[in-house]
């Protein structure tokens, strides 16, 4: 099932609707409780999405697939390398990255496949994961390497600039995270080709040791980490620039794209 969460060009209130051929199905209650549809559809004309969850944290892991570690020199970590990206750098599918103007000249791409979880997750173990787990959604883990390598030496504002966290077109709510494609576009050409397979720590065993280090809340997220084939991993290195068109593709999700354009 597909959840997504949109706007009707009638109105400015965001609502969850279960995504079909026919349009969007909305749903009453809570999607992270008691929820049903509520019989009205809307058409995909009818309609902007958005990004399908309003995270209350947005947790993000490092380093987390094997050929990634090795195109930037780095020893692959033995546990997860956790990092945080302010909710405020939040946006959908279809909406404007900004490059910032105090760092505009080496803003990345990073395709990840992320966790959307569903309910309030403590201490859980790796077999008990799914059960606290809502769905999957892509994002784009966007990044200033500047910031992030040369000037700041850690990662909070190189990764938290505003629109520096797309997500997107909607949450898939029966996949297999351990086996996926997932892909980045850079003006139609790509740039990442990897798949899940390829991650360190698996996503079960992420949310089990994020569970570990504070409590899940319903709606948060986990960008499990990107593939290999980053802009600042190429020779030359590639960084994203004006009116560049970037999309992620996930196999089992689709794809969700964002142009970029300057502050």
């Amino acid at each position: 099932m597909r959840i997504a969460r949109i706007k009707s060009s009638a109105s400015d209130a965001a609502v969850h609707a279960v995504v079909e051929e026919d349009g969007y199905h909305l749903i009453t209650g809570d999607l992270f409780g008691r929820w049903e549809r509520s019989g009205e559809v809307l058409a995909a004309a009818e309609a902007k999405l958005l990004a399908p969850v309003e995270p209350r944290q947005i947790l993000a892991i490092g380093l987390n697939y094997a050929k990634h570690a090795a195109e930037t020199g780095a020893t692959p970590p033995t546990a997860p390398l956790l990092f945080i990206k302010a909710s405020s750098a939040l946006i959908g599918p279809g909406d404007t990255i900004r490059l910032p103007r105090m760092a505009p000249d080496e803003v990345d791409y990073e395709a990840e496949l992320v966790i959307v979880i569903g309910r309030t997750c403590k201490c859980v173990t790796s077999e008990q994961a799914p059960e606290y787990i809502l769905g999957y959604t892509c994002g784009n883990d966007v990044s200033a390497r500047d910031c992030q390598q040369r000037y700041d030496r850690q990662w909070a504002r190189a990764k938290s600039f505003d629109t520096f966290a797309p997500m997107g077109p909607w949450i898939e709510t029966d996949l297999d995270p351990d086996n996926l494609r997932i892909r980045s576009t850079l003006n139609g050409k790509v740039m990442q080709d990897g798949h899940t397979s390829d991650l360190i720590f698996p996503c079960m065993d992420l949310v089990s040791y994020l569970s570990q280090c504070m409590t899940l809340l319903p709606g948060s997220v986990i960008l499990t980490g990107t593939p290999s084939g980053v802009g600042v991993g190429r020779d030359p290195k590639v960084f994203l620039r004006d009116q560049d068109r970037v999309t992620i593709s996930i196999e089992g999700i689709g794809e969700l794209t964002n142009s970029i354009g300057m502050a």
